[in-house]
């Protein structure tokens, strides 16, 4: 029985800690799963079990506890990165600005009701307490560890964790709180507020639509559809052609003659010009049918040598007639343009002769086992350049220490940068679906559970020996008022989707558990973009804003 007791009580044991972590994760990922009135509160049952394992006095080595901590943040935010990037320049140059503007209008109302209670309640708190408070609230660890170091610079051996632990948990249960509020504020229906962002996605993105029309234009007599192109001005694809009752894949040199039908492929807006200069729109003929000798066939991008290629480098004129109309990637469809660089993972959308179409498809790859294998070397390349940009000290004038974003922060904007412009430098960064949220599953997991080991006996002891509910009810203002505020003003005046609503105060809090529930009110990833839209500067701000504090209310 020596072993089992060793097991048990051996804190300095990796065994004995690696189990504590694997019963806490289990218990709370079961109970996150249970639903309250409708509600499941998901991974975040991690924390709540880890804070009374901690109070229950099972002790893990300080070290182990802090290697998972952060092997579980940078793990986490990653992969967030990695699925996001792709899309996340796209989001911020259309909704980006409005994004950004409330969250920082969101850190800025905490920072204001920080202040006003510090000098309403100064003769009860101190400066280093409300702090901790504030970051509690605002359920910022990576800003407290900061604002501990500026506290040391500065002589102060304050200890502010205990109000950061006090309240951390209700600042949790408080945004969500708020999100389930604005829902029932405004009747939200969360299946329709899908189909509003599906439909504003591809408004957006321009996906493709497909339409027939009649050559009826004398000038079109003769010439090629590459003439055709740089007549109009406008880009589309031609992908069938019938000429005198035969349906042929016509390349950019195929000769066009009066009384064809064209069957075209275009963004929405370019569909009145090419109607009007071709001659008519015949609505009575579908080209795509199942007698066509021309078939329509989804090709995969597999193969690692076609990451980064542009579409014009392909030289489809050598496939004898196959055009590719239109590309999936991550759900959202583009429309080809010979600048589109495409992206392992990507599914083409071709039309063509059956033996064009398979040279086609042997050059893509098209083989989806090969997706399933992760380019290990660029993610970890991309995990190294994570943590240089999180180390990376950011100074300012008159701070008295300087800034880092740390392990939460660098390899997320590291990750986003990596799958945004990877393909351009023919990184191969995909990850499958399945891999990605299994490894962002693991990495939320260690580190709520890290977290809750850590406060379990302080969180408790301030409740039955100390102040722990003036410090919850200082805290709670500071979450509420200006999360609130802001989705009121995202869904009123800039008639926001409420899953991007609750991305955005999820990202407010810069906070991985609250991105968790965000994001189980929709099967999209709405929730995902635009918390990462401002994660990288609300963290960064969350990080400064005790700092600039101190600097402002600091006094020896």
């Amino acid at each position: 029985m020596n072993w089992l007791l060793s097991l048990i009580f051996d804190t300095s044991s990796f065994a004995h800690g690696f189990l504590v972590y694997s019963v806490i994760i289990s218990f709370g990922i079961g109970l996150g799963r249970k639903k309250i009135f409708g509600l499941s509160l998901g991974a975040t049952c991690v924390l709540f079990v880890g804070l009374i394992v901690g109070y229950a006095g099972v002790k893990v080595d300080p070290a182990m506890m802090a290697f998972f901590r952060n092997f579980g943040l940078v793990l986490f935010v990653f992969f967030i990165g990695l699925q996001v990037g792709p899309s996340f320049f796209a989001t911020f140059k259309s909704s980006g600005f409005e994004l950004t503007g409330l969250m920082m209008l969101a850190v800025g109302l905490s920072l204001l009701i920080t202040i006003s209670l510090y000098f309403l309640f100064s003769n009860s708190i101190s400066l280093p307490e409300i702090l901790g408070i504030m970051f509690g609230a605002v359920t910022s660890t990576p800003g407290l560890g900061a604002t501990q170091e500026a506290l040391q610079s500065l002589g102060s051996k304050q200890d502010i964790t205990v109000g950061y632990a006090c309240a951390y948990p209700f600042a949790i249960l408080s945004v969500i709180g708020v999100i389930l509020g604005l829902k029932k504020l405004f009747g939200v229906n969360l299946a329709q507020e899908d189909k509003y962002w599906e439909e504003a996605q591809q408004v957006k993105n321009r996906a493709p639509i497909y339409y027939h029309v009649k050559t009826t234009n004398k000038a079109l007599q003769g010439i090629t559809l590459r003439e055709i192109r740089e007549i109009i001005g406008r880009p589309f694809i031609c992908s069938r052609v019938m000429h005198d009752g035969t349906i042929t894949s016509p390349t950019a040199d195929s000769y066009i003659y009066l009384g064809d039908r064209l069957r075209i492929v275009s963004n929405a807006e370019h569909k009145t010009a090419v109607c009007a200069f071709c001659g008519e729109e015949d609505p009575s003929i579908d080209l795509a049918t199942a007698h066509s000798p021309i078939r329509n066939e989804r090709i995969r991008v597999t193969d690692s040598k076609m990451n980064g290629v542009m579409i014009e480098d392909l030289h489809l004129s050598r496939f004898d007639g196959v055009n590719i109309t239109r590309v999936t990637r991550a759900g959202v469809t583009f429309f080809p343009y010979n600048t589109l660089r495409l992206q392992l993972g990507d599914t083409l959308s071709c039309v063509g002769p059956k033996i064009a179409i398979a040279r086609l498809a042997a050059l893509m790859g098209n083989r989806e086992k090969q997706l399933e294998k992760p380019n290990v070397v660029a993610i970890f390349a991309g995990l190294a350049f994570g943590v240089i940009i999180g180390a990376f000290p950011i100074a300012f004038p008159y701070m008295p220490v300087t800034i880092q974003l740390g392990l939460a922060g660098g390899p997320l904007i590291a990750a986003i940068l990596l799958g945004y412009f990877g393909p351009r430098f023919h990184l191969v960064t995909y990850t499958t679906h399945s891999a990605n949220l299994m490894l962002r599953e693991w990495g939320q997991a260690f580190f709520l559970a890290s977290v809750g080991l850590a406060a379990g006996e302080p969180f408790f002891n301030s409740f039955l020996n100390g102040g722990g509910f003036f410090y919850v009810a200082l805290g709670l203002p500071i979450t509420i008022i200006p999360l609130a505020t802001v989705g009121i003003l995202a869904r009123t005046r800039y008639h926001m989707n409420f899953h991007s609503i609750a991305g955005l105060l999820a990202g407010c809090s810069t906070n991985t558990s609250l991105l968790g529930f965000a994001s189980s009110l929709s099967d999209k990833g709405i929730a995902l973009i635009s918390y990462s839209t401002v994660y990288p500067l609300a963290m960064f701000l969350r990080i400064i804003s005790g700092q600039v504090l101190l600097m402002l209310l600091w006094t020896a």
